[in-house]
């Protein structure tokens, strides 16, 4: 599959320091889990450094895919060919790890626990509570994505995370809502506490206008910056997960919305730079 891993210059110049939050490493050297999807397409290390040449990119944080289920090893073995300078991790843990591999896993990078509570997520809502305390004592935060509509019948569950935590993908309403739906006050209402924080990132997956402005998404976005810069995060979502041909979105596109969706520069600011440091200790 094509992806192209350089281009024209965005528009935006990206600040010194900035993270992209949200990122997948595929290497077929590792096994595919049993109820993982199939794996992408080889995305590498060194194909992803031209995406942080091309963009400006000099911090990342790989997400576990689900592809390897919690079998971190391919996104941790990024992280270390990357250096801690520059990566951090978000893994899948279950039940029953162990202390010793949690303290294994922070001192490679590890900052966060991943809760896909849609198929084909490995942990969901039914082990959030338990894995979140597990985690907590190693300075982990949680992500979480599923159907944002459900928000005001997860709020509750929500709420009761201690310590920061990160809703993906302007909240993933899988039908885009307008911005005086109850689901999307209800995130809003969440982001307000001051331990949520959502990432900017993968429009293309739930929009129904389509690029390149995202007009659906790009509403909800619009509303969150205005509300809560200081809770926002940006990420490429590369390399675009099940996205193939006329489907796989512009990187300098994604990337040159943020000019629209965060219009403020000390706003951008705080997200490509600030936040993530401060969530992923750089």
């Amino acid at each position: 599959m094509e992806r192209p891993l350089t281009g024209p210059a965005p528009r935006l110049k990206a600040p010194k320091g900035t993270c992209d939050t949200h990122m997948h490493f595929y290497n077929a050297r590792y096994p595919k889990h049993p109820d993982g999807v199939p794996p992408e397409p080889d995305a590498t290390v060194s194909d992803y450094r031209q995406i942080m040449n091309w963009l400006g990119i000099e911090r990342v944080v790989v997400v576990q895919p689900n592809a390897y289920g919690d079998d971190n090893r391919c996104t941790m073995d990024s992280v270390a060919e990357l250096g801690l300078d520059k990566a951090r991790a978000v893994v899948v843990v279950k039940p029953g790890v162990t202390d010793d591999e949690l303290e294994r896993l922070t001192k490679a990078g590890a900052r966060a626990i991943r809760f896909m509570c849609l198929p084909p997520g490995h942990l969901k809502w039914d082990v959030m509570d338990e894995m979140i305390a597990r985690v907590r004592p190693f300075g982990w935060h949680a992500i979480v994505q599923f159907d944002g509509r459900e928000f005001p019948e997860r709020g509750a569950q929500l709420k009761r995370i201690e310590g920061d935590y990160i809703i993906d993908h302007v909240g993933k309403f899988l039908e885009p809502v307008p911005t005086d739906h109850e689901a999307f006050k209800t995130l809003l209402r969440l982001v307000d506490r001051g331990n949520c924080y959502v990432k900017l990132s993968a429009a293309y997956e739930v929009s129904k206008v389509g690029p390149p402005g995202y007009d659906d998404v790009a509403a909800l976005a619009k509303a969150l910056a205005k509300a809560a810069p200081e809770r926002l995060l940006w990420a490429t979502n590369w390399p675009h997960p099940a996205m193939r041909g006329e489907r796989y979105p512009s990187d300098v596109n994604l990337l040159d919305l943020m000019l629209e969706w965060v219009p403020d520069e000390s706003a951008r600011y705080k997200m490509f730079v600030e936040n993530p440091a401060k969530l992923y200790g750089f």
